[in-house]
């Protein structure tokens, strides 16, 4: 298990290096300039000469070569700096530290809401299979995967306001000042972004539980005439629940990276929305700090679902 480990430890390194060099240099390749947009304004409202543009790529350190500023960029990375956002003139770590925890939040809520969901119905589905229970769940499950959660999200706030007379509370309360107006906030966008977890998360397994089930140990528990929720429960959910984490962990990174359209409906303060701004200003320093933190967390996880795999499976440990 040592072994197992430290290799999937090694291939962090690398890959997150190569991650820094990819991110880097692909706004580069972009169009645009970033002291041009902030003299002439996000609207072209203003006027700018040359000289003021290059006085102020010197100000911003962008006429530097590429190579001098990949590696102070790099360096300060490293050392927790992601640098001052060209359009705000503010430290990016400490607003982006303030609103990744509210995506973060969100993201927590959604992904055990729908686990705390789908898994059940994934396993009642497989239990009953071809009666009419499956095939209702196949059914709420092939919504869900089918739905778009931005059309989800822009149904429920115009249907609450239309028919219900009533919106949600948009905005973002602190948890630790006002809990229950932060699950109120949170509840419907969560619900939202969990609606097609939930769905691909039954049909998983739903899938697994089935494959297992088929099994020879299953069917030698059965024979020694275990009751039938200790067969399920320990001899076919603990193995039929590998590809659920698996899949669990990439939802998961990808709800942290996918929330841009559901935090600028439910007006949530989250990474998502200042993502949205910064692609507007071409700020590139924030845009880079966040995917970097975003390929950060995702090679986390992934690690993480490694090491959970050769604890689930001691047959994966390999050397």
């Amino acid at each position: 298990m040592r072994a197992y480990a430290a290799k999937r430890v090694l291939l962090f390194f690398p890959t997150m290096i190569l991650t820094t060099v990819i991110v880097f240099g692909l706004f580069w390749v972009v169009p645009g300039d970033v002291a041009m947009l902030i003299l002439v304004g996000a609207e072209g409202e203003d006027t700018a000469s040359l000289d003021d543009v290059a006085e102020l790529r010197h100000e911003l350190g962008l006429d530097r070569p590429i190579h001098v500023q990949y590696s102070s960029w790099l360096w300060d990375v490293l050392r927790g700096d992601l640098g001052t956002s060209l359009w705000y003139r503010a430290p990016v770590t400490a607003e982006l530290r303030d609103r990744f925890m509210v995506t973060v939040e969100l993201s927590v809520l959604a992904i055990l809401m729908a686990f705390a969901v789908g898994v059940p119905l994934g396993i009642i589905s497989a239990v009953k299979q071809d009666t009419r229970t499956d095939y209702a769940s196949r059914v709420f499950a092939l919504m869900g995967v089918a739905l778009p959660n931005f059309w989800l999200g822009v149904l429920i706030v115009s249907g609450l306001a239309a028919f219900a007379g009533w919106l949600p509370p948009l905005g973002y309360a602190a948890l630790w000042e006002d809990p229950l107006l932060n699950l109120q906030q949170l509840m419907f966008p969560a619900l939202v972004l969990s609606f097609s977890n939930l769905g691909l998360t039954a049909r998983i397994t739903r899938s697994s539980m089935l494959e297992v089930l088929r099994e020879d140990y299953v069917r030698t528990a059965r024979a020694k005439g275990l009751s039938e929720f200790v067969v399920l429960v320990r001899h076919t959910l603990k193995n039929a629940l590998l590809p659920v984490v698996t899949i669990t962990g990439y939802q998961f990174a990808g709800l942290l990276g996918g929330v841009i359209i559901i935090e600028s409906i439910f007006v949530v303060p989250g990474v998502g929305s200042w993502t949205i701004q910064s692609i507007q200003h071409r700020d590139f320093v924030v845009l880079q700090g966040v995917i970097v933190l975003g390929a950060a967390v995702i090679l986390t996880l992934n690690l993480i679902i490694d090491l959970l795999y050769g604890v689930l499976d001691p047959r994966i440990r390999y050397q």
